[in-house]
């Protein structure tokens, strides 16, 4: 399906083009082609894009023998059996090189091949309405043309500070090299208190870096409920990282770095220096940088169709992107469509890109919304946007799930407390301790956590759900099918959770919101 690019050939027209091969991209793709429109991806890198070599595969790979054997420590009996062991890094790192197929996309192509994709390598940019040009690496351009649409799956990419003296010279990691690094670092430096920050503390130390972890604010996982980043914080205390608050970078020295030649990620025998706001200095073998995303979009042609470079793309809830110029500025988006062609919206854009929720699996989920809405309008039949309609990527605002793997795990779903208070809605939280939970104590000798749940007083549904514990990433699903489902607490009632399991804690939280 790979066409070798020439600076000679005709417009290609197809029926979609996707720029971007990542998750979102590969969903979008596969949706227009089973419904026969010749669709065609247009990808720079690897065609399984960030999450599959640089982000959720990778990362959960290292992550996940740590859960294992501190789940083996947890319970008496297997506690003996590993004894004071540590994990073994050469055969971590080498299990996680075969999640991410050792950084090649052959797997991925021949899914293309044989699901019907055709595949143009190289960098996209809109050059107009249904218009998207190609670079090759060897500077050849060619010109695909779409009679229906073009979907921007081009994702984000991590956000460095700026007016950092010494940062380029330092060399820092990002997501990439914390996920990939062939080696284990002896003291790494983690910057940021998210869940990059968080996750890879915990890969690394139990790996056996000396971790310290330096964080702006005062909390944890900020954007969560307070409790979640108070445990995890403890979990990475207990394990020996040096988790520090209200701290910030001056500036950085790698020694024997002249220039900021060489690209990301540390020399061999090299080390970096942090100097701190308060004059400290701090000397680690690399430095994780893990301080935002920012959307890639500065140079993919957004001003070809009246849009600013470098932005997150708005979008409505059927993934079409608001104010482009050309036909389907005012056009169709949610009304009755209509066959594509000259009048008809035409761009649209899923997944981290829109910024409505930077995950993986609602990428893909946004991927099947603008997918059937492509379809559909190329079909010319009715979009249906109402909340929860096949157009409308509602579960977005409903409340997003997300697991953060760490020790204890964190999962959660929908509003925190505050959120909710601060959206107006009269809500109580119901909170419960884990470890009273049966299936917790036998999931593990002294089991700690805990689980709330904020309650919609006025609607009598939940809003939000958040648990921390080992384990609790399977608790997540059945919150998310409440809170999106929009389940009344009296319905909730009658699902009778398996005993024992760490899953008998809903009978106490649906306890506490009738009481």
């Amino acid at each position: 399906m790979t066409t070798t690019p020439s600076a000679s050939a005709a417009p290609e027209e197809y029926d979609v083009i996707v720029v971007g091969a990542g998750p979102t991209g590969e969903n979008v793709a596969d949706r227009t082609a089973a419904a026969g429109l010749r669709t065609v991806i247009v990808e720079a890198e690897l065609v399984g894009g960030e999450c599959s070599y640089w982000a959720c595969m990778p990362s959960k790979a290292l992550l996940r023998p740590v859960a294992a054997l501190a789940g083996a420590r947890a319970v008496a009996g297997s506690r003996e059996a590993v004894g004071g062991g540590a994990l073994d890094p050469a055969a971590v790192l080498a299990r996680r090189d075969s999640f991410t197929s050792h950084w090649q996309d052959d797997g991925q192509v021949q899914w293309l091949r044989d699901t019907g994709i055709d595949l143009v390598r190289g960098h996209g940019r809109l050059a107009g309405v249904r218009a998207v040009t190609v670079e090759a690496e060897d500077g050849t351009e060619r010109l695909l043309t779409a009679r229906q649409a073009v979907a921007v799956c081009t994702g984000s990419r991590p956000v460095l500070p700026e007016g950092v003296p010494g940062l380029a010279e330092a060399r820092p990691w990002t997501n990439r090299e914390a996920t990939g690094s062939p080696t284990v670092p002896g003291r790494l430096a983690v910057i940021g208190g998210g869940v990059v920050g968080v996750e890879m503390a915990t890969a690394w130390r139990a790996l056996g870096s000396e971790v310290v972890l330096l964080v702006r604010g005062d909390a944890l996982l900020p954007r969560m409920e307070p409790f979640a980043g108070e445990l995890v914080a403890e979990g990475l205390r207990a394990a020996g990282v040096d988790v520090r608050f209200g701290v910030s970078v001056a500036s950085l020295e790698r020694a024997g770095a002249s220039d900021g030649s060489g690209g990301s990620g540390g020399s061999e025998g090299s080390r970096v220096t942090l100097v701190l706001a308060d004059g400290e200095r701090l000397t680690a073998d690399e430095v994780l940088y893990a301080t935002g995303r920012a959307p890639r979009t500065a140079d993919i042609g957004l001003e070809q169709v009246g849009l600013k470079p470098g932005t997150w793309l708005d979008v409505d809830d059927s993934c079409t992107v608001l104010g482009v110029d050309g036909p389907g500025d005012a056009g169709d988006v949610g009304g009755a469509g209509g066959a594509g062609g000259a009048g008809g919206a035409w761009l649209y854009a899923a997944g981290d890109v829109n910024h409505r929720a930077l995950l993986t699996h609602q990428g893909k989920y946004q991927a099947r919304i603008a997918g059937a809405t492509i379809v559909a309008r190329a079909q010319g039949r009715t979009l249906d946007t109402s909340r929860w309609g096949a157009h409308a990527a509602s579960a977005d605002s409903a409340g997003a799930p997300q697991v953060v793997f760490t020790e204890p795990e964190v999962a959660a779903i929908g509003l925190t407390l505050d959120a909710a208070e601060r959206q107006g809605l009269r809500v109580k939280a119901v909170d419960h301790d884990l470890g009273a939970v049966a299936g917790a104590s036998l999931y593990g000798d002294d089991y700690r956590g805990k689980a709330r749940v904020v309650f919609d007083l006025d609607r009598e549904v939940l809003v939000g759900a958040c648990f921390v514990g080992p384990g609790v990433a399977e608790l997540l699903h059945s919150a998310t099918v409440a809170v999106v489902g929009e389940v009344p607490i009296d319905r909730l009632w009658h699902a009778v959770p398996a005993y024992p399991t760490i899953s008998e804690v809903w009978l106490r939280l649906l306890e506490g919101c009738r009481g």
